[in-house]
């Protein structure tokens, strides 16, 4: 039987039900057309509505094998299912834990070290090299958006401006992120004070040396596998292209959703919303970007940047998104959750009695 801490609470759904509720102040307060916004709804095709379902769950398996084959290369081997099955448990925890990436990539390094003891050092810079990854194209698709407005005469300087800080701030990131992972001598430095501020917190009650010399090894093999990368660039481009592909299913989602309520909207204006609200979440400081803010940018993006959508077509389309993007992942994500950790409680009692028999 599994424990009550498997078991959903209201806690579990407590972030993205403030996020709609946010949400629909805001339509509240900018008098959207709410009996409207029902009526697309109901008048959407289910045909091409799927078709998005399926691009929303295909972006999350070529993410997964991107991650895949980057542990594949470090000698960490995980099947197609599990690391799958995994990408999904992280999915679930960035949504719950306002600290976007970071609770996934916790969470999957967590399972696999749980399942391959002694390779956390090279599930960590299979993480790390896939945020970097990651980071490149975001910053190539913020590029892209800026020669985007550029052409479009009706949009403010105001936008083009907020996608520059974007691409500056995400660069500034990777930067830091590729010196922290070269700079070996950094890295230690980070790790003794973290330890040093614990035991002064403790006030000497917490004796950390062994969790210090376990931490310094995977810090090597962190950098060691690093560096394994930077001597093998070729081993990047097939993580590199599955997560470009990842990247396209994911533009495709909202562009399906907006074929589906009969609305045509041009390319550029999804590649620079999404460009924005993937920007915004993937700077990794523990901002809840999850709960409201996207629908809103989201929303106010599609009306500022299309001159002919009305805000009821918006928010549906926001909304129709989002219900992929965040609640179908949540539900899946959560029932993965729970059969992995599941299985992981009933796995012991199981060996147990097979020893016995």
């Amino acid at each position: 039987m599994a424990s009550k801490k498997y078991k959903i609470t209201w806690k579990t759904f407590i972030l993205p039900a403030l996020g709609l509720v946010a949400f629909f102040i805001y339509l509240y307060l900018f008098k959207a057309d709410f009996p409207a916004i029902i009526a697309t709804i109901q008048h959407i095709d289910i045909f091409i509505y799927s078709l998005a379902i399926a691009f929303s769950i295909l972006d999350v398996f070529f993410f997964a094998m991107s991650w895949r084959f980057l542990l594949h290369f470090l000698s960490v081997r995980l099947s197609v299912i599990k690391s799958f099955l995994y990408v999904w448990y992280g999915i679930f925890m960035d949504i719950i834990v306002p600290a976007e990436s970071i609770s996934g990539e916790i969470s999957r390094a967590y399972l696999v070290t749980r399942e391959q003891n002694g390779t956390s050092g090279k599930v960590a810079a299979s993480l790390i090299t896939q945020r970097l990854m990651g980071m490149a194209i975001n910053i190539t698709s913020l590029l892209i958006s800026i020669g985007i407005l550029l052409t479009i005469s009706h949009v403010s300087g105001i936008f083009l401006s907020l996608i520059i800080f974007l691409a500056i701030a995400t660069t500034v990131f990777l930067v830091l992120l590729i010196l922290l992972c070269i700079e070996e001598k950094w890295t230690l430095k980070i790790i003794d004070a973290i330890i040093r501020l614990a035991e002064y917190l403790s006030r000497g009650r917490w004796k950390l040396t062994k969790v210090r010399e376990d931490v310094i090894k995977a810090a090597g093999m962190f950098h060691n596998s690093m560096k394994e990368f930077m001597h093998t660039p070729e081993a990047l481009f097939t993580p590199m292209f599955f997560s470009v592909f990842a990247w396209i299913f994911s533009v495709g989602v909202s562009y399906l959703v907006f074929l589906s309520m009969g609305f045509y909207i041009h390319w550029s204006v999804i590649i620079v919303t999404f460009s924005i609200v993937t920007a915004i979440q993937a700077i990794p400081i523990g901002v809840p970007f999850e709960a409201g803010l996207p629908e809103i940018t989201m929303t106010t993006l599609y009306t500022l940047l299309s001159p002919n959508m009305t805000l009821h077509i918006a928010a549906t389309a926001t909304i129709l998104t989002r219900i992929l993007t965040v609640w179908l992942r949540f539900f899946i994500g959560f029932a993965v959750q729970q059969w992995i950790e599941i299985k992981a409680i009933t796995a012991p009692i199981a060996t147990s009695e097979t020893e016995k028999a």
